[in-house]
């Protein structure tokens, strides 16, 4: 697919996601009812045996998708690396452990006419009621629901945003983005749920968040 073809650019930072879950983010992209895309694979330095996996993998649908491997320096890193390699008008991220609807990018797209950056609710999947809250990024000992949360993955705007703003290594730095957004262009939060946030998968940053609040209590 040449250039003048790719109106969007997806992001997906990956390290050491298992290849079973990695694969099903992959295939959700690329079963999207919008077939204008790339798909570009950041591997954060994960294990050699996932790289191949993910290698042979771009390989075999290597018209959509871009396979780049890098030095481990965490997602914000890595997305922020990624921008750099995209086509794209527009930049979208997936969770290397969720997936998209067959919608989540054309549902996107028809929103850029009122707005320079969006983010959107999720379709959370979790193991116990629990998962849907996280640490506030102002007060870790407090929980708020997820669908008070700019979530990093369902982020989708205008290349020229990313660019100009980047992610910072911090906790929340999906919102510190979108408010860092908010002060130069228009941003907006959807109310809908074509992402599919997997809340039941251990090791998450804010799982770990949760683990040392109850050790604290």
């Amino acid at each position: 697919m040449n250039q003048s073809q790719i109106t969007v650019s997806v992001l997906m930072a990956v390290y050491n996601t298992p290849f079973e879950f990695a694969k099903r983010a992959i295939d959700s992209v690329l079963n999207q009812d919008l077939q204008n895309f790339e798909l570009i694979i950041l591997d954060d330095g994960s294990n050699l045996a996932l790289g191949e996996q993910l290698l042979q993998y771009c390989q075999i649908n290597e018209s959509k998708l871009t396979y780049i491997r890098i030095k481990n320096n965490g997602q914000s890193q890595a997305i922020n690396r990624g921008v750099q390699f995209t086509r794209g008008k527009y930049i979208a991220i997936i969770d290397a452990d969720d997936e998209y609807k067959p919608n989540h990018l054309s549902s996107c797209l028809k929103e850029m006419q009122f707005a320079d950056l969006t983010s959107s609710l999720t379709e959370t999947i979790v193991n116990h009621e629990d998962d849907y809250y996280v640490p506030d990024k102002h007060d870790y000992k407090k929980n708020i629901h997820v669908d008070d949360c700019i979530l990093f993955a369902t982020l989708f705007g205008k290349k020229e945003v990313f660019k100009e703003i980047g992610f910072k290594n911090m906790y929340a730095a999906d919102s510190h983005f979108y408010e860092q957004a908010a002060e130069q262009y228009l941003v907006k939060k959807l109310n809908i749920r074509t992402y599919i946030y997997y809340r039941n998968v251990s090791g998450s940053i804010t799982a770990k968040l949760k683990e040392e609040q109850l050790l604290a209590s």
